[in-house]
């Protein structure tokens, strides 16, 4: 019975300790991210609650009045954009139903008043938290670094981020490299709880309340399930008639080449020997043909790369010039990322015979739930849907998963295809 060795373990715990380094600091890298994004949202809900304050003041004399339509547009504008940037840091927001902008209505609107609540909420909270997330990284890297210039920097000026104390030799400046150490340690401890703290409030009054009528939302999920078998059907058959029409064909010229050639190997061997090339070439076609059927339906390369090899090899087979960048720290189901290679496929396959583009570049991210995937492409330009160019294919396959796709094609380029997929089942 083998022991195992020390070293072995010492590997095993190196490894261990590297895996949680990398979910440690990756998790810390999104916090940021979606702390950055939400004070962008915040810095406009402090406008607009400013703005709603100014209607309410000067409703007593009638001019705020004629203010509230807008008012409320613009707080229902907000809480859209909000509900889409969760969407994109985490699990869908299903909002309500569209809220009414006259306001003798909104008054007694159960959705408004939770988006003036949200709106309250996210404009201090919310804004606190994001000036948090952008500070920090940026304090970090500031204390962090001081050693290497601090010589540069003026004698009277502070030498750490929170703006007080001097340093005038290296143990002053060794002293705020301690500083952004804790700047760094903060960020990796308190950074993903405060993300997840300033999206509370949206999550929570943004979302479809109890009393909301969810029948659009049945009723586009019904149509999308539908889609997806139809596109399942679609499939199918398609993979009947390249078995049919190919394959079998193949295979029957096989077994016919043989019969003949077993029927001629006694009496002409050179005339048997020539159908049995002939044979042969036809087997190794029908090989092919069912390797192509194959991949056509789940692609190997993606079980055995995943899904940066395999996007990376449809670029290598591309015509165009393709530089792919991917960005996905952990394995999707297996459904999406075959959706999101397929996609892909298309897009490419799309871009060689149609756009004249002399580059292109897919982009795939994945965060907080969510698979995103940007191809573009610098060729003409008018991709349209109805044209037979694909696009009714790719949105009847990421509709499949409830995910969302918009293109962006004007006459004269550039096409952008931008998709955006659950990373679950």
């Amino acid at each position: 019975m083998a022991i195992p060795s020390a070293a072995s373990g010492d590997r095993g715990t190196d490894a261990g300790l590297k895996d949680v380094v990398v979910r440690t600091t990756g998790a810390a890298g999104a916090a940021i991210g979606q702390l950055a994004s939400g004070l962008a949202t915040a810095a406009a809900a402090v406008l607009v609650l400013v703005w709603g304050a100014v209607a309410v003041v000067t409703s007593l004399v009638g001019v705020g009045l004629l203010m509230a339509p807008a008012v409320l547009r613009a707080l229902h504008a907000l809480a859209r954009r909000e509900r889409q940037r969760l969407g994109r840091w985490g699990p869908e927001v299903v909002a309500p139903d569209p809220p009414p902008v006259r306001l003798r209505l909104a008054l007694v609107d159960p959705t408004t008043r939770r988006e003036l609540r949200w709106l309250v909420r996210h404009a201090t909270l919310g804004l606190a938290l994001g000036l948090l997330g952008v500070y920090l990284p940026v304090s970090a890297v500031r204390d962090s670094t001081f050693p290497l210039w601090w010589r540069l920097a003026p004698g009277d000026a502070t030498s750490t981020s929170l703006g007080f104390g001097t340093a005038h030799s290296w143990p002053d400046a060794f002293a705020v490299l301690l500083l952004g150490v804790g700047w760094i340690a903060i960020i990796l401890g308190l950074t993903p709880g405060m993300a997840r703290l300033q999206a509370e409030p949206g999550r929570r009054l943004l979302a479809a309340g109890p009393d909301t009528d969810l029948s659009l939302r049945v009723a586009e999920l019904t149509a999308t399930r539908a889609a997806a078998l139809d596109a399942h059907a679609t499939e199918l058959r398609r993979i009947e008639r390249s078995l049919h029409d190919g394959t079998q064909n193949r295979l029957v010229t096989v077994t016919v080449l043989l019969g003949a050639a077993r029927r001629m190997a006694a009496r002409d061997p050179a005339g048997a020997d020539e159908i049995l090339e002939r044979a042969q070439s036809a087997a190794e076609q029908a090989l092919a043909e069912l390797r192509t059927v194959s991949r056509s339906i789940l692609p190997p390369v993606l079980a055995d790369r995943g899904l940066a090899g395999a996007l990376s090899g449809l670029a290598a087979n591309c015509a165009v010039p393709c530089h792919v960048e991917v960005d996905v720290p952990e394995r999707c189901a297996a459904s999406v990322e075959a959706t999101a290679y397929f996609v892909v496929a298309e897009a490419l396959t799309n871009i060689a015979k149609h756009s004249g583009a002399g580059a292109a570049t897919v982009t795939v991210n994945g965060r907080g739930g969510r698979l995103r995937l940007r191809i573009e492409d610098d060729g003409r330009g008018g991709a349209d849907e109805d044209g037979g160019s694909g696009l009714t294919g790719i949105r009847r396959r990421v509709a499949a998963h409830d995910g969302t796709l918009r293109v962006t094609s004007p006459v004269g380029g550039p096409t952008s295809l931008e998709v955006d997929l659950p990373c679950g089942s």
